[in-house]
C-alpha cells in the first residue's frame, strides 16, 4: 500500500510559475515591438541614389544595433515583425522607392529587407559567443551586414536578369563605405552597453 507525502506549498507558489510567463512574454513582446518601431524610424532616414534604385538609409543600422544587443530568437522575431508591419500596409518601409505593403517587398529592396531577420539572428547568435567586446562586436556586424548586402544583390540580380558586376556596382559597391561606419557606430554603441550592464541582466535581453 503506497503513501502518498504532500508538503504545504507557500503563499502564492501556484501562481508564481504563470505570472513570471506572463512578465516574461509581456517584456518580449515590448522589446519587439520598440525594435521594430526603431527600424522604422531609422528606414524613413533615407536618400535616394541616382545611379541604382537601392537608396541609402539607416534601416540597417538599426539591425544591426538589434542583432549585437538582443537574443538571436528576439532579434529574428523583431525584424520578423517589422517585415510583418510592412506587409501589412504600415508605413515602416523607406519612402523610396514608394510601394506600399508587399508591393514594396517584391520590389527592388526586397533582398536586404528580406535578409533583415536572418541577419540579425546571425548577428546575435555570433557576438553572443564572445566576450562581447568591440572587436568581436564589429565582426558580428560585419558578418550580417554582408547577409543583408548579398541578399539584396542576389534580389536584384533576379529582379533586372543583369550581370554580376552590374549587380555589384549597383546593390553592393555604392554602400560599403556607409556600410563600414555603421559596424562601427553599431559595435561601438555595444560594447559599450555590455559594460554598462551587469552580466546578469545582459544574458536576458
Amino acid at each position: 500500500m503506497s503513501k502518498e507525502v504532500s508538503l504545504p506549498l507557500a503563499p502564492g507558489a501556484g501562481l508564481a510559475a504563470p505570472a513570471a510567463r506572463t512578465y516574461a512574454w509581456m517584456r518580449s513582446a515590448g522589446i519587439v515591438l520598440a525594435g521594430s518601431a526603431l527600424v522604422a524610424v531609422c528606414a524613413h532616414v533615407a536618400v535616394p541614389l541616382f545611379f541604382t534604385p537601392v537608396p541609402l538609409s539607416l534601416a540597417p543600422s538599426a539591425v544591426l544595433v538589434l542583432g549585437l544587443l538582443l537574443t538571436p530568437r528576439l532579434a529574428a522575431a523583431t525584424l520578423g515583425a517589422y517585415l510583418l508591419e510592412g506587409a501589412l500596409g504600415l508605413p515602416v518601409f523607406a519612402p523610396t522607392p514608394a510601394s506600399p505593403g508587399l508591393a514594396h517587398l517584391f520590389g527592388s529592396t526586397g533582398g536586404y529587407l528580406l535578409a533583415y531577420p536572418l541577419a540579425a539572428a546571425l548577428i546575435a547568435l555570433l557576438f553572443r559567443g564572445t566576450g562581447r567586446t568591440f572587436a568581436p562586436a564589429a565582426l558580428s556586424a560585419a558578418a550580417g551586414s554582408l547577409v543583408i548586402l548579398l541578399g539584396g544583390a542576389a534580389w536584384l540580380a533576379a529582379l533586372t536578369h543583369a550581370s554580376l558586376s552590374s549587380v555589384f556596382a549597383l546593390a553592393v559597391l555604392p554602400f560599403l563605405p556607409g556600410d563600414a561606419l555603421k559596424v562601427a557606430a553599431a559595435a561601438a554603441l555595444a560594447a559599450g552597453w555590455v559594460r554598462l550592464r551587469p552580466a546578469q541582466r545582459r544574458q536576458q535581453l
